[in-house]
């Protein structure tokens, strides 16, 4: 049974992710540490830039920190691990 919200959107089919701010265990040992962000479905980096830092326009920072795992700011997948410095 799909259930709708009152304005007729089905949101039935939609599983929750989960991000964390929080330092990693990796944590550098000068006290810094990237925080992670878990992709969910719809994200974008200018999405996650805006969610995180207030500016879409960030978006080009967390692409630069995370070059090893992507090759192109627009393919980002659900379930990826980022770094947001």
């Amino acid at each position: 049974m799909n259930s709708t919200t009152p304005e007729g959107d089905d949101f039935s089919d939609v599983t929750s992710g989960q991000s964390s701010t929080a330092p990693s265990a990796d944590a550098q040992a000068d006290g810094t540490a990237d925080r992670t962000y878990t992709v969910v479905r719809g994200d974008t980096l200018s999405k996650i830039a805006q969610d995180t830092y207030g500016k879409a326009s960030k978006w080009h920072d967390i692409f630069e920190a995370n070059r090893d795992v992507l090759d192109d700011p627009d393919k980002i997948k659900p379930g990826q691990t980022l770094r947001l410095p």
